[in-house]
């Protein structure tokens, strides 16, 4: 069976009722040291469904959400299918080393978790968690999360506003700390238009020049970005 991203295939739900309900507690930690997360949103759905894949083209969805922080497109279709999903718990952005956390009640058949959320700031940076299969049994559990680059735009780190919407180029804020400016820009395109793993902030230390609008100092970070805790009860 082919796995679709976002779209359930007709009539193919999985095994009627070998995925039961759960209720879950889940926590969401930002690990870095400067980056902040756009609202997350945090989802069970069906094996059939995914939010992203790693090697594949972002959806339309998945890029306004690692461009610009929306999630309406995303929400959409998760209310589509079904799914039980919960919308920045936050209240906002998530702060470098803050948590937020969610109750989830899933329903049956919705037995893979993910979350996403875009990172800023990045260009198309997003944290992701890809259909994790959710335990059917209770305890506490550990995930760590990995910076993804949704390869919709360059990375060109210049901070500019109105950014974020579609065809519009650059990171659309710099929360925590003032960007640099008059930034050339890193580059104007990239060879992997994949999503993958990011290759991170490069950043430089001219706050009114060089090629980044972000600090060397600050917004740099290394995997894991994101630490979950997911309580099954």
């Amino acid at each position: 069976m082919k796995t679709r991203i976002l779209s359930l295939i007709a009539g193919t739900l999985l095994s009627a009722g070998a995925a039961h309900a759960a209720s879950l507690e889940v926590k969401v930690t930002n690990l870095t040291q400067g980056i902040y997360f756009t609202p997350l949103l945090i989802t069970a759905h069906t094996g059939d469904a995914m939010l992203f894949k790693a090697g594949e083209k972002a959806s339309d969805e998945l890029k306004a959400m690692a461009e610009g922080g929306s999630l309406d497109g995303l929400n959409t279709i998760l209310t589509g299918i079904n799914a039980n999903s919960v919308s920045n718990p936050a209240g906002g952005l998530l702060a470098p080393v803050t948590s937020t956390m969610a109750d989830l009640e899933t329903t049956d058949g919705n037995d893979k978790l993910s979350i996403v959320a875009m990172m800023l700031p990045t260009n198309d940076g997003f944290i992701g968690l890809n259909s994790w299969q959710i335990p059917s049994e209770a305890g506490t559990y550990h995930v760590y999360l990995n910076a993804y680059d949704a390869g919709t735009e360059a990375n060109n780190e210049l901070v500019v506003d109105g950014s974020g919407a579609p065809g519009v180029l650059g990171i659309p804020a710099s929360p925590g700390a003032t960007p640099g400016t008059q930034g050339t820009g890193v580059t104007e395109s990239e060879a992997n238009e994949m999503i993958h793993i990011h290759r991170g902030n490069l950043g430089d230390d001219d706050a009114s020049g060089g090629k980044s609008d972000l600090h060397n100092t600050v917004h740099r970070w290394l995997n894991p970005v994101a630490k979950v805790t997911i309580t099954v009860k």
